[in-house]
């Protein structure tokens, strides 16, 4: 996997089509698979799945292994008979189907799980039971949500005393025995759900791409029951050092993300076992894991707890090679892509060359008239991701409309195309085909592209704008949509340019 050449989507189950103001894992999802089977794609790339923070971001979650039950299927809980057609219909969202409609959807889905767990049967706490033997994490996890029902939805650093220590509360047991569960069957009902959808894909052939954020929430079950493996003052229960990342492309502040940072040292002295379960947890429910960030591995951006701007930060050592030894112990060959973007230096290039992992390039970064970028396809090496764009891009109609003359004129040059109408958009732009197509003659091993730019949608359709907090990750798509995609033009240059290797032997 990922040393063939191979062709791939960029599209999460937030984005797809379903009546429930959000996608779910639904036979819409199925029918997406069966287009990319059509169009001869061998991988689909889908964001974490984790669930949201409070800007509907899966990069900043409650829980590092957790699955985000507003992709529940209705339908799945009333084929169970757990819930009536009534309870399905009152999921049904009625407002447009082109933008995520969150909040509505955590509550009705919420809603109808609270009703369906109220009629689980003895089978399934049997199952669930077999569940939660398979996954640690899950007994954190639900503890942690029945804790933070108890307390309003605080944050963990602001519960009562009872509650704000994992050790404390196990032993004071003051929470909801019930809730716990409740929440346990949710994660049962969330991967029974994805595994059957996976299992789809697989036997089509097409491989997922998951998406691991490097860092989780401060506000998290990881978190509150693992406060000796972060940088954490134990008393005052405040973060000490802070992610983010220096000025960039993105950003002339850099981004404070906020997150805690990991205590290296006392994960090296626990062999890295929190790692190890995260990432065996990841490669179960995808085939192929992306890590976001990767270059902290190598060095991060430090940042004062106190700062109000990423500007402030410094570079720290990370645990390199130690953390990865370790995880090639467990995981010889993990299928891991290294999302290695951004500023970075010799470790993070030696880094990459030590693990043997693929890096990314992103062609619009390559658009530089006065460099040879090594975002431009033909300096692509075949250990290596190539994309259109990614989440955090702009679509590639979007980029054309808003670069500088000079970087358009040189982008369009270095793709051939040779008319005046790039501007058009829609399935048929021949500026957007063109840059597609120099990607996908790269020598990377493993070409993608997201579905707003396989329909040349403009920057409206974009996911996400890093470093603006809000009104992102809302982009939705429908069937009609999907169904009026050219296949015939997709599985013309995935045959043409040996993108067509079956992933598994």
């Amino acid at each position: 996997m990922l040393k063939k050449r191979g062709a791939g989507v960029l599209l999460h189950i937030s984005s797809m089509p379903s009546p429930y103001g959000v996608g779910v894992f639904n036979r819409e999802v199925k029918n997406f698979i069966d287009k990319l089977y059509v169009m001869g794609f061998t991988y689909w790339q889908v964001l974490p799945f984790n669930p949201l923070d409070g800007s509907n971001s899966p990069y900043c979650s409650p829980s590092a292994f957790a699955g985000n039950y507003l992709f529940i299927n209705p339908e799945g809980l009333l084929d169970m008979g757990l819930i009536t057609k009534d309870d399905v219909k009152n999921n049904i969202y009625n407002g447009s189907p082109y933008t995520a409609a969150y909040e509505f959807a955590a509550e009705k889905r919420l809603e109808t799980l609270r009703k369906a767990f109220l009629n689980i049967t003895d089978s399934i706490k049997e199952k669930i039971r077999e569940f939660e033997a398979e996954n640690g994490w899950l007994a954190d996890y639900s503890v942690y949500m029945a804790v933070k029902e108890l307390e309003n939805g605080k944050p963990w650093y602001d519960w009562s005393a009872a509650h704000a220590h994992y050790e404390g509360c196990l032993k004071s047991h003051s929470y909801s025995e019930e809730s716990a569960e409740f929440w346990k069957f949710v994660q049962y009902i969330f991967f029974t759900q994805w595994y059957e959808i996976k299992d789809y894909a697989n036997q089509k052939g097409i491989a997922v791409i998951g998406d691991m954020p490097i860092y989780v929430a401060m506000d998290s079950a990881d978190v509150w029951a693992n406060l000796s493996l972060f940088l954490i003052d134990k008393k005052s229960l405040a973060a000490e050092k802070v992610a983010g990342v220096p000025p960039d492309y993105f950003s002339e502040n850099g981004q404070l993300w906020g997150n805690p940072i990991y205590d290296w040292s006392a994960m090296k002295k626990d062999n890295y076992s929190w790692w190890i379960s995260r990432l065996a947890c990841a490669l179960r429910t995808y085939d192929v894991v992306r890590i976001d960030h990767f270059r902290a591995f190598a060095s991060y951006w430090e940042v004062p707890a106190e700062s109000e701007t990423a500007k402030t930060g410094k570079w720290k050592k990370g645990p390199g090679m130690d953390l990865f030894n370790k995880v090639f112990e467990v995981f010889p060959d993990a299928p891991i892509i290294a999302e290695d973007l951004g500023i970075f230096g010799e470790d993070v290039v030696h880094l990459l060359e030590d693990t043997g992992f693929p890096g990314m390039k992103v062609v619009q970064f390559g658009f530089a008239p006065d460099a040879d970028s090594s975002h431009l396809p033909h300096n692509a090496v075949q250990n290596s991701i190539s994309y259109v764009g990614t989440h955090d891009n702009n679509t590639i109609l979007g980029w054309l409309w808003e670069a500088s003359e000079t970087e358009r004129r040189f982008a369009l040059d270095y793709v051939g195309f040779d008319g005046s109408n790039w501007g058009d958009g829609g399935y048929q732009s021949r500026s957007c085909r063109k840059i597609t197509e120099a990607v996908w003659k790269s020598s990377s091993n493993v070409a993608i592209i997201s579905l707003q730019d396989m329909c040349g949608f403009g920057s409206d359709a974009r996911m996400n704008i890093p470093g603006v907090p809000d009104e992102n990750w809302r982009f939705r798509t429908t069937a009609q949509t999907i169904d009026a995609i050219d296949s015939d033009y997709y599985r013309h240059i995935n045959a043409t340019f040996r993108r067509m290797y079956p992933v598994f032997d």
